[in-house]
């Protein structure tokens, strides 16, 4: 699992410098400003993960790669709630659970791409990993009827390669800024408290609704309304990324 940092983007402009932060990987590198992520490559592409907004606008994103008996629970809290989230689906799961994407889709979620396989990318070789994404983007584009525009990849890694491979065939990275590590099970007190301690305006929350995650539908409720009570509203990553007052910018 990698980790982000934010850092003060209102610092850096008074300072006029751009930090750089190591990524756990070796060699790559990502460059912060205003609170957005910007990959440093020499045609731009970049990974999302947070929007700088003064609103009180947040997104809910799940995962999906296997099971089929946490998703419906997760949708009829979504349902009950009111709320539209973002759905990242692995296409082998999709392929095995055409009824469940229906639903999603019927309930006005939006589906992001999840890779086909579930496997790393970075491991893999240029053609492969486009393979791999095109198939889940098939998959998902003839059970929905609409191609996606996000792409979160397998176990949310990338790197400078994949983010690149991304890019040429229409896809942006969509991260994640406040991990709610729902697949570590560590209990649905600690699960809200980890969610809640870090998440702020303009932030992606991760959650999981693969089978694995046994007590996310449990904790999903009671995040959603302290969420609420403290004024925030929720969005769509898409339309989170549509909404910040940031623009990203390439850093060459």
């Amino acid at each position: 699992m990698k980790f982000f940092f934010v850092l003060n983007g209102k610092k850096l402009k008074q300072l006029s410098i751009i930090i750089v932060a190591a990524f756990f990987t070796a060699g790559i590198l990502f460059v912060e400003r205003n609170e957005i992520m910007v990959f440093s490559t020499s045609d731009g592409p970049q990974a999302f993960y947070k929007a700088k907004t003064g609103e009180k606008v947040l997104s809910l994103s799940f995962n999906i790669s296997w099971g089929d008996q946490r998703a419906i629970p997760i949708l009829d809290i979504l349902k009950d709630k009111n709320i539209q989230a973002t759905f990242f689906l692995s296409g082998s799961w999709a392929e095995r659970h055409p009824d469940i994407v229906e639903r999603i889709v019927e309930d006005g979620h939006e589906i992001g791409n999840h890779g086909y396989q579930y496997e790393k990318y970075p491991s893999w070789d240029d053609e492969k990993i486009k393979k791999d994404i095109r198939r889940g983007g098939q998959v998902l584009s003839e059970l929905t009827s609409k191609k996606p525009a996000l792409l979160r990849p397998p176990h949310g890694q990338f790197d400078k390669r994949v983010l690149t491979i991304a890019d040429k065939l229409d896809y942006s990275i969509a991260h994640w800024s406040v991990n709610s590590y729902d697949w570590q099970n560590p209990g649905v007190d600690k699960i809200v408290e980890q969610t809640l301690d870090a998440t702020g305006k303009g932030d992606v929350i991760l959650l999981h609704a693969s089978d694995s995650a046994k007590q996310t539908h449990k904790a999903l409720p009671v995040i959603i309304d302290r969420l609420k009570g403290k004024g925030y509203t929720f969005v769509t990553v898409s339309e989170l990324i549509a909404s910040t007052t940031t623009k990203s910018e390439e850093i060459k």
